[in-house]
This record gives structure tokens, sequence and C-alpha cells, in this order.
């Protein structure tokens, strides 16, 4: 996350004071650990709803979501400030539609949008974090696409994985296809890294999609990201340690890139509060640094805090 931040130049916004502050990011994903970096000095998880476990207290039995709000919101309490994420003022809402292997059925990732729509205004939730995918087998028409596009539709931003089935052209996943969502891509995917056990290269989903849409729409940093850990966190018996220091996890993907963008967003909205979904889509296409990748790698380029807030 140090060099990350460096990367997409979010001391700019820290030199101002800008930090996302009150803005909701709700995320979709295998549930969200109360990490040390996540609620010590101000308890960040405001909301956590589980569709798999049905329990009521925030919890993460895989690790890839807590990893996720890290870089969205982490403070870098356990690492002095080292490892903290892109929006450290803004809020957490953990949505777990995913199990302890990190898969899950569509209908409960369906379940938690819906559960967003109803909860937006309780928790300020402005953003939908979605580092979640499948591979694009129904294109427009598949329920996920309908889902994240409903979502969209009623002035949610949705933030969305490019996938990492890349390098082939049209390797976008679903949801990412949605014309409406902000699909990312990770930028760094030159780096041979591990994913769910593979060492691949070059992995970034790439477009267009099958209806001829460009994808992605921005790129961040998405390899060897190294964030809040759930390590020896969540012990058989249920029994969860919010005190125990735990520290940080080294992990790649469109995963970990796509929560970059949804803190990027937050600030942004924290000083612009009054910003719609197609404001947002305008202003990040104006504020990328061109890479030299294809548009089917990068979209509009690597996104830019700075040009973002200007």
């Amino acid at each position: 996350m140090d060099i990350a931040r460096q990367t997409i130049n979010t001391i700019w916004a820290d030199d101002r004071g800008v930090s996302g502050k009150g803005i909701g990011i709700a995320v979709v994903d295998t549930g969200v650990y109360p990490h040390n970096d996540l609620v010590k000095k101000k308890n960040k998880i405001v909301g956590f709803k589980d569709f798999v476990g049905k329990k009521e207290f925030p919890y993460d039995d895989n690790g890839h979501g807590t990893h996720v709000a890290g870089i969205i919101c982490g403070d870098g309490y356990e690492s002095n400030g080292k490892y903290k994420g892109v929006a450290v003022e803004s809020n957490i809402i953990g949505v777990k539609v995913l199990n302890k292997k990190g898969s899950g059925n569509i209908s409960d990732v369906l379940a938690g949008i819906q559960w967003i729509l109803d909860n937006k205004k309780r928790f300020n939730i402005r953003i939908v974090n979605l580092s979640v995918g499948m591979k694009d087998i129904e294109g427009e028409k598949s329920a996920l696409v309908r889902g994240v596009n409903a979502a969209w539709d009623s002035g949610l931003i949705v933030v969305t994985a490019a996938g990492n089935n890349g390098p082939e052209e049209g390797t976008i996943t679903t949801p990412g296809i949605s014309r409406k969502v902000i699909t990312v891509g990770s930028s760094d995917d030159a780096e041979t890294v591990k994913i769910m056990e593979d060492l691949i290269s070059d992995y970034s989903g790439r477009g267009p999609t099958k209806e001829c849409i460009k994808k992605p729409d921005v790129v961040a940093p998405g390899s060897n990201i190294i964030a809040c850990s759930t390590d020896k966190a969540y012990s058989p018996k249920d029994k969860y340690y919010p005190t125990k220091d735990i520290g940080y996890t080294k992990k790649s993907g469109t995963s970990m890139a796509t929560p970059m963008v949804s803190g990027c967003i937050a600030l942004l909205l924290s000083k612009y509060p009054e910003l719609t979904g197609k404001d947002i889509k305008l202003r990040l296409k104006e504020s990328t640094i061109d890479l030299g990748f294809s548009q089917a790698h990068q979209g509009w380029g690597l996104i830019d805090v700075k040009k973002l807030l200007e």
C-alpha cells in the first residue's frame, strides 16, 4: 500500500486533508474482520450483513474482503501508518456473499445488492465495491449485470473488477462487462504473481466485451499489495479476537486494484458530494496517466488522485 499510494498520488489528497470522511462503501465480498486498522482508532465497520453464515457480527473466514477493506480505508494502525488505505476516513459496510473458499451464489450477490439499496440512506452508502467476477457467458442479459445496473441507476457508484483471465481480448468478467459500472484492471499485471495458488502474469482482464463495449475503464496497482490480514483471526469455534495483532498479508489481482479506485472515488465524493455516477465517469476519463498500453488493457489509463481532485 505504501508504494501503491505513491503510484496513484494519494499524498496530494493527504496534504489537503481530503480523506473520504463519512462516505460509506459497501464491500460485497467474503466479509470483513475487525482488524485493528479498521476499528482501533475509530470503528469504520459501520454495518455488516451476512448472507452466507447469517451471523450478526463482522467476520471474514477467507481474508479477501478484509484485504479489500484495508486497501479502501485501513489507517495503518499496526504499521505506524505504512500500509494505510486510500480513503482513511471513509466507512465500510461489509456484505458477506462469498464463503470461506471465496466462492458463492449469484442469488446471494443479488440479495446483497438489494440489501445495499434498502440500506443506502442508513449508512450513507455511495459506493459499491465488487471485487468479484465470473466468466462472461450471458453478456448484458445476465442477472448480475442487471443487478449492478439497477444499483447504478439508483445513484450508487458501482466499482467492479476486470477479472484475472487476461491477456486475451474479451476476458472481462461479469459484472465488469456492464456498460454502466466502473470496471478496473491492474496497471502492474506484467509482474508474475500468485493468484489462487497459480503463478501468472499479464492476468488483468482485457476488453472489449462481447457487446463491443470498451473495457476496462481505468487501471490501478493490483500486484503484490500488502494490506490487512485475517491470519489466525478465525478459529473453528467461531471465536474472533479483534484485539489480536494479526498484521498484513500480500495479495494480487484486479480484486486489489478495484478498491484502490473505490477509495479514490470516496476522496472525490467527500470533496464534491453532489457528483453523480455520470459526473464521476467523466472526471475519471480526464484524471488518468497513459501507460502506453492498449485501450483494451488500460482503458483510459492509470488513475491519478491529484488530477481527479483538482
